[in-house]
């Protein structure tokens, strides 16, 4: 019976060129042999050949800067290759910090006076107002458990599917990601109770009652339920 030999490099092409997946159980010294065997066994180029996209799926392998460099090495000898991404299930410590900054809920109870700019890398759950002059900032949604009647921008690191929620609107100005929404007379001088801002998919601010959030935002499952 033939023992089936272990695979320590996959090509699967793409569209856009082709995917290295690379074996994540293996040494690395017999990664970087079979890489070099395989794409001199299937791809000679000729000098007017266009140039070939590569991205490297490394699966559950760390790899340092050096070995990154080193696998690159063995691509660009193929001269009209060239790596576009490297691709990794794991993350490094400030990677993971980063994603937990992000995802997680900042609660604070105090209320943003003029002037003050109130800055979280994720959600905000501000139990207070939002005074004329004064800004919130979210890399994710904002919900603001009183008045907003200064600036509040949420996914300012570009998050398109962020929302502002507040239980009561009456804004200066909304912005989401890259794009601003100057508040209408009516908001201001009045003020709505529990409405939500969002980015609809012609990237328009849009101001809606708060029920109908689910409708464009099904996978929203936190804290908006309970402004």
């Amino acid at each position: 019976m033939n023992k089936r030999i272990q695979q320590n490099v996959m090509i699967k092409g793409t569209k856009d060129g082709f995917m290295l997946h690379l074996d994540d159980s293996c040494s690395f010294s017999e990664l970087l042999k079979e890489l070099e065997v395989k794409l001199s066994a299937n791809y000679q180029f000729q000098e007017n050949d266009p140039s070939i996209s590569v991205k490297v799926h490394t699966g559950n392998r760390y790899l340092d800067e050096q070995q990154e460099e080193k696998i690159k090495e063995v691509i660009h000898k193929k001269k009209k290759l060239f790596v576009d991404e490297m691709i990794s299930n794991v993350l490094t410590k400030d990677e993971a910090k980063q994603w937990k900054d992000e995802n997680q809920v900042t609660t604070v109870t105090k209320v943003i006076r003029s002037g003050q700019v109130f800055e979280v890398p994720g959600d905000l759950l501000l139990i207070g107002d939002v005074n004329p002059d004064g800004t919130v900032r979210a890399g994710g949604n904002i919900y603001i458990m009183g008045q907003l009647k200064g600036i509040a921008h949420a996914g300012y690191k570009g998050n398109n599917e962020a929302i502002i929620a507040a239980s009561v609107m009456k804004p200066a100005q909304l912005r989401i990601a890259g794009q601003v929404n100057l508040s209408p007379d009516q908001y201001s001088k009045w003020g709505h109770d529990l409405e939500c801002a969002f980015m609809d998919e012609e990237e328009n601010i849009i101001i809606e009652k708060l029920q109908v959030l689910k409708k464009y935002r099904p996978n929203l499952n936190r804290l908006e339920g309970g402004l």
